[in-house]
């Protein structure tokens, strides 16, 4: 978990996308299989972030939850509600990727903190997420590309916050990721024509 404004992005390597936003699945799910990678043959890989004692810092974990609870097998996923992938088992899951994938894609997913007027936004964007940066721990940065929920406000007694963030609204959250992700997937296993024209519109435009 990390906060909002912590990473600069290039307007066009970061997207972001409301919770209340109609075509929010589609859209994200276009933008993410954007990112993948040309070879269609490059294993690409989940790492679900957060841990289930905080409410707010649950949306990892519930994304690899709704993917596993989907039968979702086009992917690897790591990080559930079961088996959270949280800040004293993130290297040892980063060295597990290493010797177990061979130049995997990875997403990372994780819930992050912002401004008040941010809450609410989920970003896809280029690059890795840095967990923990919120809540001042050293922990090693991990992703090819990220998705990110702003969960709730910074500022103040951010593990309290996040403690005490709705549940719902964090459910809502990853309900939208997860389904942008299994749509994006089988984009991928199928490669419509459309979408490889729009794209391509996309970054020309």
């Amino acid at each position: 978990m990390f906060y909002g404004q912590l990473f600069p992005q290039k307007k066009n390597n970061s997207f972001r996308f409301h919770i209340e936003e109609p075509l929010a699945i589609s859209d994200m799910a276009k933008k993410i299989y954007s990112f993948f990678p040309k070879d269609p043959s490059r294993e690409i890989v989940v790492v679900c972030i957060g841990t289930d004692r905080s409410t707010g810092d649950s949306l990892g974990p519930l994304v690899g939850t709704k993917l596993e609870e989907r039968r979702f097998n086009s992917f690897t996923v790591y990080g559930t509600l079961k088996q959270p992938v949280h800040a004293k088992n993130l290297q040892e899951t980063i060295d597990n990727i290493e010797n177990n994938h061979v130049n995997p894609f990875i997403i990372a997913i994780d819930a992050c903190l912002g401004r008040s007027s941010s809450v609410g936004y989920m970003t896809v964007a280029d690059g890795p997420v840095r967990p923990g940066a919120a809540v001042q721990k050293q922990l090693p940065s991990v992703g090819n590309m990220h998705i990110t929920g702003i969960v709730n406000v910074n500022g103040f007694m951010e593990i309290m916050v996040l403690q005490n963030t709705r549940l719902s609204f964090v459910m809502e959250m990853a309900e939208i990721i997860s389904r942008a992700i299994a749509r994006s997937a089988r984009w991928r296993d199928s490669t419509p024509g459309w979408l490889t024209t729009l794209i391509q519109r996309e970054n020309f435009s």
